[in-house]
């Protein structure tokens, strides 16, 4: 008891995190109140630090003396020497520096053992963001008994920095009172402690919840009428603490659900893989608990829970797999390094190589609570708040276009020149293995493609997957806090992933894997047009707009359908995912004649910048286009010609190529059906339910 009643600094240092990073903008929004229903007696809840929001300084202390080799619970002897006088209670009470209780400290700890205590090292472990990792679970709880409209509080023994301020690395916002022994003069467990946070809440002892791990905590509590509850793990608090109050606590996590038969994970060998990754913080009771993210068409991804901790884990998917698809250990570099830059990504823990933990490689991150835009047209929202998002998502592009690759590690990440030729070969040797059926649109654009590519092309890290449904933005604001699924990522030609990024401009609201925007009146509704995103991208990275943009929406709609296609094949075999992926195999038919209107359009581009001279030797030879006429941003088609160069006999005689080489008398009716065309568009597409 005596180490335990000591050591009660609420251990905000575990929370801490550096004043030069923000508080988790998850954690500080503001949620607004409402009144309360009747039912619940309970005005306030008020909270300990350590072992409750926090994890157990002891667990600390801990894993401290096993990492320098100094005999168990040396730590906890140290600190209760001088008992309630001693510099450790002094130090809480604000009686004493942290300076000065640490040479006090160092002075008394000789008398115990032959060996110095390395007692700097291990206030920096505890100062440190590895040990001062607040429990999610409970942040939540708290933003949802604020939005019960309930009061809450932090009753935490803490001390003084060498800066002069309080150590309270929490978020100040989410408590309507703060109590700090080392502000106050008083510690836990001294009955004034509690009536003075009761006061200050203006509630009254029976009207109040305190939770706390320290048994003389809570029995001082309760001898004043508060009703307590005692923390062994977070989980089973919250359930306890959901009983009291009527109301649920726990987050529920958008977007999962139960994990199918075939996508099964065994949960005894990955919970005791994730005890030994996280260390002493995971060993408290509560079972794993595991959900799947319903969410992507690539690698399985799960929602984890163990003790307090919530992860994410990414699989590769089961059964056979294409080459180089899936690559996880690939994302898992990608993303370290990216978040080393300051590229906003989930951080990322452990890569586990061993396939006898899952039966696969895979990669632990933590779970970053925000919002996915799975709509682009982002319905519920002012058209201010759109332009908003989507100038952040540009934004965010770009940031992530500007990483040095050099001083980020990542020259080998992919090789640099010829992206596009590379991706155009990989991915029509990636569709031939998924192939199930002709589609005769893939069979042109195989053709066109490495016909048509970029002459020049700039070298960048590229996420290869880049849409606003992998954005997980913030909840009250236009700001990115991660980009996911980097399965995709290498180093390549920015303007594919912009390119990429504008795919739901040209696909319908009804399009059942990504949601588009072509059918809407883009305008009323504040999105920036595909010609205006591409503008704002350039803008911020100050060079001038592309030509042939139309071949890379042609590459990027080859490339969307390559990915349906190989998802519809994994859906026969049950190994999708996604349950879309299985709906229909007329999806990669629809996309890929998308991309050949694309290429019928930059053909058309071609052939306009060409002299309408009369060729001799080596004529150009169009053709009117087989498909349907391309669709543009507004909802509407143009007609246009593509190019091939094959050598015409010259008993042909010159092909015209120009309305301006036309005779008059042709020419006139030439016009007129032009503006025909254009006045009576193709007729709306149904798309396979």
């Amino acid at each position: 008891m005596g180490f335990l009643r000591l050591f009660r600094c609420s251990w905000v240092l575990r929370a801490w995190r550096p004043a030069r990073l923000k508080p988790h903008p998850i954690w500080a929004r503001h949620v607004p109140r409402r009144k309360r229903s009747g039912g619940s007696p309970y005005k306030a809840v008020i909270f300990d630090m350590s072992g409750v929001l926090i994890p157990s300084p002891s667990a600390v202390a801990a894993e401290w003396e096993v990492q320098n080799r100094i005999p168990s619970g040396t730590i906890i002897k140290a600190l209760v020497v001088g008992g309630e006088q001693g510099p450790w209670m002094k130090l809480m009470r604000g009686e004493m520096t942290l300076a000065e209780f640490l040479q006090k400290f160092e002075a008394q700890y000789p008398e115990m053992t032959k060996s110095p205590l390395p007692v700097d090292s291990f206030f920096s472990l505890l100062t440190s963001g590895q040990a001062a990792k607040p429990f999610s679970v409970m942040t939540e709880a708290i933003n949802r008994i604020r939005a019960e409209g309930l009061k809450t509080a932090v009753l935490s023994n803490n001390f003084y920095l060498p800066n002069g301020e309080s150590f309270l690395p929490l978020d100040r916002k989410q408590f309507d009172v703060v109590v700090e022994s080392c502000l106050e003069g008083i510690c836990k467990p001294d009955p004034r402690i509690y009536k003075m946070c009761l006061q200050r809440l203006q509630v009254e002892p029976s009207e109040s919840i305190f939770l706390d791990d320290l048994e003389h905590n809570l029995k001082a509590a309760t001898q004043l009428g508060i009703h307590t509850i005692k923390v062994n793990d977070a989980e089973s608090a919250l359930k306890e603490l959901e009983t009291f109050l009527g109301f649920p606590l726990r987050e529920i996590i958008p977007n999962t659900r139960p994990v199918r038969k075939t996508m099964e994970i065994p949960s005894d060998s990955l919970e005791k893989y994730l005890k030994n990754l996280l260390g002493s913080q995971a060993k408290v009771s509560g079972p794993l608990e595991l959900q799947q993210f319903s969410h992507g068409q690539s690698n399985l991804t799960y929602s984890i829970r163990l003790a307090s901790h919530h992860l994410v884990l990414r699989k590769k998917p089961p059964g056979k797999l294409l080459p180089s698809a899936h690559a996880v250990e690939r994302e898992f570099r990608i993303i370290k390094a990216l978040g080393d830059a300051g590229v906003p990504v989930p951080k990322v823990l452990d890569l586990c190589r061993d396939p006898s933990v899952i039966g696969s490689p895979f990669y632990v991150m933590e779970y970053c609570p925000g919002q996915i835009y799975k709509d682009a047209s982002l319905p519920g929202m002012e058209p201010s708040q759109r332009k908003a998002v989507y100038t952040a998502m540009n934004q965010v592009l770009c940031q992530l276009h500007g990483v040095d690759i050099q001083a980020a590690a990542l020259e080998d990440y992919g090789q640099q020149g010829d992206y596009v030729q590379r991706q155009v070969q990989i991915w029509t040797k990636q569709y031939r293995t998924s192939e199930t059926s002709t589609i005769p649109a893939m069979e042109r654009l195989i053709e066109w493609l490495p016909q048509h590519l970029p002459q020049t092309q700039k070298t960048t890290v590229v996420h290869g997957d880049f849409r606003l449904d992998n954005l997980i933005f913030h909840p009250e604001k236009a700001e990115v806090l991660a980009i996911l699924d980097w399965e995709f990522s290498t180093l390549g030609d920015p303007l594919s992933d912009v390119a990429c990024n504008c795919l739901t401009h040209y696909l319908p609201s009804n399009f059942p894997i990504i949601k588009g925007v072509s059918d809407l009146d883009l305008t009323q509704l504040g999105i920036p047009t595909a010609k205006e995103y591409f503008k704002m991208y350039c803008d911020h990275m100050e060079i001038p707009a592309a030509e042939n943009w139309n071949f890379y929406m042609a590459f990027s709609f080859f490339r969307m359908a390559a990915v349906l296609q190989e998802a519809y094949r994994r859906s026969l075999k049950g190994q999708s995912d996604s349950a879309p992926a299985g709906q229909s195999g007329k999806l990669p038919e629809f996309v890929s004649n998308l991309a050949w209107d694309f290429a019928v359009k930059e053909g058309f581009r071609i052939f306009k910048g060409m002299p309408s001279t009369r060729l001799s030797s080596t004529r150009s030879y169009c053709q009117w286009a087989h498909q349907r006429p391309p669709l543009t941003p507004s909802g509407t088609r143009s007609w246009a010609i593509f190019s091939k160069v094959p050598h015409t006999p010259a008993s042909k005689g010159i092909l015209i190529i120009s309305s301006e080489a036309l005779s008059e008398p042709v020419r006139d009716p030439y016009h007129r059906l032009e503006r025909f065309i254009e006045s009576h568009p193709y007729p709306e597409i149904h798309l396979p339910e």
